[in-house]
């Protein structure tokens, strides 16, 4: 069944017969297939009150295993985002109550970032749902077709792609 980008491809091969589409095609599906995704996962963050970003703080904390404390630095390289891009969320995920800030006993200068119990509750519980969201948005795809696109993937962003270094900033993150 024909879709949009299939219309797209067809018009470029009838005006550029002379060009390989098969790459468009790939990119096209993907860049899609993140339009598609996108409200459907943000819809789990915002009925908890969460941003991605404040929800990828929040992960970030609680994968880092009890006590869920982890340094600025180490949010922002595990994030790939600046740290004034991560201070921002931090002040704001501290106003929800979610996350608390307090000095580094081991660096006066640092200070550690830790998931308060409302905020170990909130991830616990929209992870939850996030992953159960996540398995129903790909549920047409049979467990080895997950396993493959998944390790096509990893090979596409460890070609050219990955070039660039691992700074997310095509991804939004910033550096």
């Amino acid at each position: 069944m024909a879709d949009a980008i299939d219309a797209i491809l067809e018009q470029w091969r009838r005006e550029r017969p002379d060009l390989d589409l098969s790459a468009m095609d790939v990119f096209g599906r993907l860049a899609q297939i993140t339009r598609l995704m996108t409200p459907q996962v943000d819809r789990v963050f915002t009925k908890r009150g969460l941003r991605q970003g404040e929800f990828d703080v929040l992960a970030a904390l609680r994968r880092a295993g009890p006590p869920y404390t982890l340094i600025p630095s180490e949010l922002s390289a595990v994030l790939m985002m600046s740290r004034a891009g991560m201070t921002n969320r931090l002040d704001r995920l501290e106003s929800a109550g979610l996350v608390e800030r307090s000095l580094d006993p081991a660096d006066r200068r640092s200070f550690r970032v830790r998931l308060t119990e409302e905020g170990l509750r909130i991830i616990d519980d929209t992870m939850t749902e996030h992953a159960a969201n996540l398995a129903r948005l790909i549920s047409p795809l049979t467990t080895d077709d997950m396993r493959n696109l998944a390790a096509l993937m990893r090979k596409l962003a460890d070609g050219p792609l990955g070039d660039r270094g691992n700074d997310g900033a095509q991804w939004g993150g910033e550096k």
